[in-house]
């Protein structure tokens, strides 16, 4: 393999999950990916989000399934349609969150047991799950990746339940890379600054949180959707082949000063 061509996807086949609309980060990487030559199957929660999604993968010819990751048949039946379509998987990239409103608007010490609960299946066991049905089809090896944001390791005023959550998902990257490392599974977690998805709507003051982000980023800006797919798929390419277990940020920079 010459050197250019390692940061490429050509022949790549992947999975992505997570898209909503043309805004959200799945969207951005099932784009990117296609774009950098990978054969790619992207899902969507339902038919209602289909409405919203299919009018940007059609044109690409890009195969949209439908799949709820909280009904486990529907996850299963999603895999093994992608791994059988493409023969293989290369790549996964899981880009899913979600906690009840009543829970993630208020205090964590307010939350209840099932509102948190539901929260870390949805944003956090959904990627443990997804590695254990994707991992058998990973023969050649391969690249999971996730979504994590600062609030894992900040306490970030209005991010509330997320927090302790997506802390739990960025443990969860670095115990799956240790036992998939062995298979050739490179897992990490991408931690992107605060872009206005579907998903970041229910979070309360999220204006706020952007304004204040771009203040403190050493860019003096928000990240783009293309950026954020930009590190995504680069984790998915060759080129990134001596990395794993990590959570690589994608913020302008405002990670790295207080």
């Amino acid at each position: 393999m010459n050197q250019l061509s390692a940061f490429d996807l050509q022949g790549k086949k992947g999975l992505v999950l997570g898209l909503a609309n043309e805004h959200s980060i799945a969207w951005g990487c099932a784009r990117q990916a296609q774009a950098m030559g990978a054969e790619v199957v992207a899902s969507c929660l339902n038919d209602k989000a289909r409405a919203y999604v299919e009018p940007f993968t059609q044109p690409l010819g890009m195969d949209l399934q439908t799949c709820n990751i909280e009904t486990p048949e529907e996850l299963e039946k999603l895999v093994a349609y992608a791994a059988n379509k493409l023969g293989r998987l290369d790549f996964v990239i899981h880009s899913i969150a979600w906690a009840p409103l009543q829970d993630l608007h208020g205090r964590v010490i307010d939350s209840s047991s099932t509102g948190f609960a539901r929260a870390m299946e949805v944003s956090c066991h959904s990627f443990a799950t997804l590695a254990k049905l994707c991992a058998p089809h990973m023969r050649q090896g391969g690249s999971m990746v996730t979504m994590s944001y600062l609030g894992a390791d900040e306490a970030v005023p209005h991010y509330g339940l997320m927090g302790p959550v997506k802390a739990a998902l960025e443990s969860l990257v670095r115990y799956m890379a240790l036992e998939l490392g062995s298979q050739g599974v490179r897992v990490h977690a991408v931690s992107p600054g605060p872009i206005l998805t579907r998903a970041a709507s229910g979070i309360e003051a999220f204006d706020t949180l952007m304004q204040n982000n771009i203040a403190k980023a050493p860019l003096g800006r928000l990240v783009t959707l293309e950026e954020i797919a930009n590190l995504s798929t680069f984790l998915c390419t060759d080129a990134a082949s001596g990395m794993t277990g990590q959570t690589i940020y994608v913020d302008a920079g405002s990670h790295a000063v207080n």
